[in-house]
């Protein structure tokens, strides 16, 4: 993890807290997961409607996405870079994520993920949160092949 940030003690917060949500997201523990978001978090994923708003609305849209995939998930970070301030921070990343289908097929691709983070009560939660997959402008396809 590439972190930038004045107090060494954030920064072992932050790494320990987007550890344990992506393992959170890998073990498909929607409590787990909910519990590193913000009440107010506004989320731009990559599938789904344009926008969720709250932490209710977002979980609801997780498990919608997890039950899609039955089997194991993939839910790999790389490239993580994140800033921080005293209360607000932001951070990026690659992640390739998936899960295996009903005939067990692992099914794949590389997102991009930038977050929001909002330091409260002593605590780092994401505050905002956009993943995207990109696409080709003239045909509409998305490219779900490209890698890092």
């Amino acid at each position: 993890m590439n972190t930038i940030t004045q107090n060494a003690a954030d920064h072992v917060s932050i790494e320990q807290t987007l550890n344990r949500w992506s393992q959170a997201v890998s073990d498909k523990d929607l409590p787990r997961i909910s519990e590193h978001y913000s009440s107010d978090v506004l989320a731009f994923d990559a599938v789904g409607q344009l926008q969720f708003k709250g932490r209710d609305a977002y979980m609801a849209h997780w498990q919608a996405c997890m039950a899609t995939c039955p089997g194991p998930t993939l839910f790999d970070m790389q490239q993580l870079h994140v800033e921080l301030g005293q209360d607000l921070g932001f951070g990026h990343f690659l992640c390739h994520c998936g899960g295996t289908n009903e005939q067990g097929e692992m099914q794949s691709s590389w997102l991009r993920v930038s977050q929001g983070y909002r330091k409260q009560n002593g605590q780092w939660l994401i505050a905002h949160e956009h993943f995207s997959i990109p696409f080709d402008m003239l045909t509409g396809q998305t490219a779900f092949n490209l890698q890092p």
